[in-house]
């Protein structure tokens, strides 16, 4: 018998749910076996997991349902979520899966799936497939031979990778929260070899995340690096979230680099690098964001938001870099995925080449005001957004992801969540006065549909 609500973990972009009363074992083996039988190509699998309690349960549970439709498996252990990723592609796997729940609570846990040519499983890719069998009760027939199952530790090869993407950076004075997530794992091993004094913070491996939520894209979780900035006076400090593949910065006046800056930051680096490139950027980029890449000779490309929409959309234009105001920047020489490490690595290449601290870098790429993600609760998502369209009728406007309005002066996107039941609001304006109005207006209208 499947657990209640089990439809509700499939996700657009991977599998998340509660442990216990939604992702057991036996849940976990059952789409091992689903997933193994459905990825297209033949061949090994590599899996690995984060620190959460019960994630080698889930992961050896998971193994067991890949190995028994006969394929076989490279267990890579507690690894960042952008391993996995970069082990599909450097040695052609047919696929990879890791279990996280990247930032969300310790009671959570989940599965990220990969195909071949580190292709990402969502909703539109495959994972609905996935779903459909497991809520059908399809579990196909054993395999007539068992996969083996080998462990393989590619944390050296990973790191001499990422040490590739840089060239000779700045010796930075920094500090770095890995928010008791899987990067304090993998930063002992390749901090030695950067020219950097480092403040470490919360490295220790906890998946019941006793200090903060490991999401450094809510601002509320910065806090405790934003002290150690200011009170040491440092040149920035990084922070990443659970599993490791996304990095965010703050600069040396203790602010917040947004998701919109960093893509600026390195967009404008590997323009130096590919000169009259595309860059691939999602619905709730900046303006600023794309003057930029147009001024420094690059092509912006608009898609979607979401990890699983970056990469693909990267390979289909040949783009070089592409990245997410999440955090989640994406590089072609790491096959077209997305890497925290990688990131980070690269946004201090950048701000060693500026010559500049960070807070005057950031200070040239801020433009317009941006105010943060406003997440709306609603009794209706489709609702909500048609009346939001119908009040703002006299702008340009388009339905590439959600709702995105254009005015001459501002712009905003609503788009609803794809695990709640909210919209979620992101604008910009020409001034403080001009956002302010506007979010008014659009919260004076949201509340209506309850």
């Amino acid at each position: 018998m499947l657990p209640p609500n089990i439809a509700d973990i499939f996700k657009s972009y991977d599998i998340r749910g509660k442990v216990g009363t939604q992702l057991s074992p036996q849940l976990a083996k059952d789409i091992g076996r689903v997933y193994a039988d459905w990825l297209p190509r033949q061949g090994i699998v590599a899996i690995g997991r984060d620190m959460r309690p019960d994630s080698a349960e889930l992961a050896e549970a998971f193994m067991e349902g890949v190995r028994v439709q006969g394929r076989d498996v490279w267990d890579i252990g507690q690894v960042t979520s952008d391993m996995i990723y970069f082990a599909v592609g450097k040695w052609d796997l047919a696929g990879g899966a890791v279990i996280t729940a990247s930032h969300n609570p310790g009671s959570e846990n989940g599965i990220k799936l990969y195909r071949d040519q580190v292709t990402p499983v969502g909703l539109d890719s495959g994972l609905d497939t996935i779903r459909d069998n497991i809520l059908n009760g399809i579990v196909p027939d054993p395999a007539a031979n068992y996969g083996t199952s080998i462990s393989k530790n590619i944390t050296a090869e990973w790191v001499n990778h990422c040490l590739t993407f840089v060239d000779k950076l700045h010796p930075f004075h920094i500090a770095i929260d890995t928010g008791n997530g899987m990067a304090g794992a993998i930063l002992p091993h390749i901090l030695p070899r950067l020219p950097l004094k480092v403040e470490k913070m919360y490295f220790e491996l906890d998946g019941t995340f006793p200090n903060h939520e490991a999401n450094p894209h809510n601002h509320e979780n910065l806090q405790d690096l934003i002290a150690k900035i200011i009170g040491e006076n440092l040149d920035f400090g990084i922070a990443f979230d659970g599993d490791g593949d996304r990095a965010a910065l703050v600069d040396d006046l203790g602010r917040p680099v947004l998701g919109t800056d960093l893509i600026a930051m390195v967009a404008r680096l590997y323009l130096k690098k590919y000169p009259g490139s595309k860059v691939v950027h999602e619905v709730r980029t900046s303006r600023a964001t794309q003057e930029l890449i147009r001024e420094w000779g690059g092509i912006p490309v608009r898609t979607k938001a979401g990890r699983v929409n970056i990469g693909p959309v990267m390979r289909a234009q040949q783009a070089p870099f592409g990245g997410e105001t999440t955090g989640h920047l994406f590089f072609k020489e790491n096959y077209d995925s997305d890497s925290g490490l990688i990131g980070a690595l690269v946004a201090m290449q950048a701000l060693t080449d500026s010559g500049k601290k960070l807070s005057e870098l950031i200070n040239e790429y801020r433009r317009y005001i941006m105010g943060p993600e406003i997440s709306f609760a609603v009794a209706d998502q489709k609702a909500a957004i048609d009346k939001l369209r119908q009040a703002f009728n006299d702008g340009r406007q388009d339905d590439l992801d959600g709702l995105t309005v254009n005015y001459p002066d501002y712009w905003f996107n609503i788009r609803a969540s794809n695990t709640e039941p909210v919209i979620k609001f992101n604008a910009e304006a020409q001034t403080d006065a001009q956002l302010q109005e506007l979010i008014a207006k659009v919260t004076s209208l949201v509340p209506i549909l309850f």
